[in-house]
């Protein structure tokens, strides 16, 4: 597992961390540990067990769903926080799907709409990023996609 961090020395208020993360089951756990750790440092808000909670989905998807390892990135600006996670598959997941889940999941995106992110993909040849957009100074509620 490999870490970079930065915080703002000057406005606007950006700050970021980028971890690379194995393709194991301890992966949501690391990613979790280090988000929650990177945030209650950076912007200690009352977000932050959403924001681990939309981590802790997200890396577990890559895990779940792809074959090697996944990059998380967490970037704070302007009062809102962009949780990305990056893998190397190019299927996409089902962002539209308003099931109750199934064998196959179907459960993570509807908890990150209820926790008001939202959610935007980004596919790429050799992969794709998933970003979910959670503003930091608002309560829960849900919120379209981008």
């Amino acid at each position: 597992m490999s870490t970079t961090m930065s915080l703002p020395t000057a406005p606007p208020t950006t700050a970021r961390c980028a971890v690379a993360l194995p393709h194991s089951r301890r992966a949501p756990s690391l990613a979790r540990q280090v988000s929650e750790s990177w945030l209650k440092a950076t912007d200690p808000v009352d977000r932050v067990p959403d924001a681990v909670l939309v981590v802790s989905e997200l890396v577990t998807n890559a895990v779940r769903h792809t074959c090697g390892p996944c990059m998380l990135t967490l970037t704070v600006r302007d009062g809102r926080l962009d949780i990305a996670v990056a893998d190397h598959s190019e299927e996409l997941p089902e962002l539209h799907r308003r099931s109750d889940g199934d064998e196959r999941g179907g459960f993570g995106m509807g908890v990150i709409r209820g926790l008001g992110g939202q959610i935007r993909l980004v596919p790429a040849i050799g992969g794709k990023t998933v970003h979910v957009l959670l503003d930091l100074g608002s309560a829960r509620g849900p919120s379209p996609e981008l």
